[in-house]
């Protein structure tokens, strides 16, 4: 076995699996907190690295492209405080990294671990219920359904629709984007069958985020999500019965379909939609009565 601890966090590595805990010092990320312990099986991983600095050093781990549902939300845009496979390392502990490094190249070699990319989450994600604050509003998740909740910054048009709850079957795909520079960022839901280019501050799916110390929250709940969506490289996304029956003709409820007509409109009068993506979205609600 295989350990390095430091204030930023211990790494463990028994052979089969590398346990990542996060430290307790207070530079520690609030992500990296309440995402808590990770245990990375040997046949996730691609590689550990480590690097020396004057002062300190830094671990780096590499997952196979696929495996954690994390990194699939946030498309490698976790910063480094953020980023849970760095860890800080003192100057007087480069060796034992430097070791750490060894005995997983070593196992990842008897193991024969191919580094290509898998077609399954191997990772689970984090653990639901769950919820975040940040930007224009609240996200949560309790494995099954999304809800959206906003607060006092909300755009005027978006906080009057009241609050959100989205299926997970509804989902099409999740995004997370940082704010960069001038640009805010985001958590954005897209749904079947409503495609939008509507901005964050406008989309009653999304949550605009500005750049503050709670944002990257809001990727737990994208990563949650995620690890509950068919995997990006499995194929065609399988329909459930459930689902099967709702989509086949004369199998919707005639009063939701109604509804979510209504709805529709609502939204390209509220200006979050334009004209064109209200007809494709109207369109798709009209095949299914």
């Amino acid at each position: 076995m295989a350990e390095i601890i430091q204030k930023d966090g211990t790494w463990v590595f028994d052979g089969d699996a590398l346990r990542l805990t996060p430290g307790r010092d207070k530079n520690v990320s609030p992500l990296r907190r309440e995402l808590g312990e990770l245990i990375v099986p040997l046949g996730a991983l691609a590689g550990l690295s480590f690097e020396q600095g004057r002062k300190t050093g830094r671990l780096r781990l590499r997952l196979r492209d696929g495996a954690d549902p994390l990194l699939q939300a946030t498309g490698g845009r976790l910063t480094e405080p953020h980023d849970p496979y760095q860890l800080l390392v003192e100057s007087d502990r480069y060796g034992v990294a430097e070791y750490l490094v060894d005995e997983v190249r070593q196992a990842l070699l008897l193991d024969e671990v191919p580094t290509d990319p898998v077609d399954a989450y191997l990772l689970p994600g984090p653990s639901v219920p769950l919820s975040a604050s940040a930007g224009d509003g609240t996200a949560s998740f309790d494995g099954e359904r999304v809800r959206l909740e906003w607060n006092w910054k909300t755009e005027e048009s978006k906080a009057s629709a009241g609050a959100r709850s989205i299926g997970i079957a509804e989902i099409e795909a999740v995004e997370w984007q940082p704010a960069v520079g001038l640009e805010n960022g985001c958590l954005r839901f897209r749904l079947r069958h409503a495609p939008t280019k509507a901005p964050a501050k406008y989309d009653p799916n999304a949550v605009e985020l500005w750049g503050f110390r709670k944002d990257p929250l809001m990727a737990l709940v994208a990563a949650a999500v995620q690890a509950r969506l068919p995997h990006p490289a499995a194929g065609p996304r399988e329909v459930v019965p459930a689902q099967r029956e709702a989509d086949s003709a004369g199998g919707d409820d005639h009063d939701a379909l109604l509804r979510r007509l209504r709805e529709l409109g609502e939204l390209r009068r509220d200006g979050v939609l334009t004209d064109e993506e209200f007809a494709m979205a109207k369109q798709a609600v009209l095949r299914r009565l």
